[in-house]
């Protein structure tokens, strides 16, 4: 049986999440979310935007190292992750650009559970 903390680690979430089809990485440029691949390199604003689940994760030595875990879904069907550090390490224009988001109305919507 599998330790309920290797269950919650980052690497399984993140496998378990691309088995679900959260396949692509996001990053946060010039106030839009962008696909990181290199062969179709896609742009959206916050209106385009599903956060669809999320997962905070606390350091085993410090519990200021904490990150959380986004599962994005985005109005064209694409799907994938962006994570951010969380608190006083936090990037600002991933924090404000997810705010956005949350701000629009279009956060939490589990189906794909």
């Amino acid at each position: 049986m599998q330790d309920k903390e290797e269950e919650r680690s980052l690497i399984n979430v993140e496998n378990k999440l691309s088995k679900d089809g959260f396949t692509q990485d996001f990053n946060v440029c010039d106030g839009r979310l962008e696909t990181i691949s290199n062969d179709s390199k896609k742009s959206y604003g916050p209106e385009e935007v599903t956060i669809v689940d999320f997962y905070r994760f606390e350091g085993e030595s410090d519990p200021d190292d904490m990150s959380i875990l986004y599962a994005i879904e985005c109005a064209d069907g694409v799907r994938g992750t962006i994570s951010n550090s969380f608190g006083t390490y936090a990037d600002a224009d991933t924090d404000e650009f997810l705010r956005k988001v949350d701000d629009l109305g279009k956060n939490l919507k589990k189906a794909h559970k």
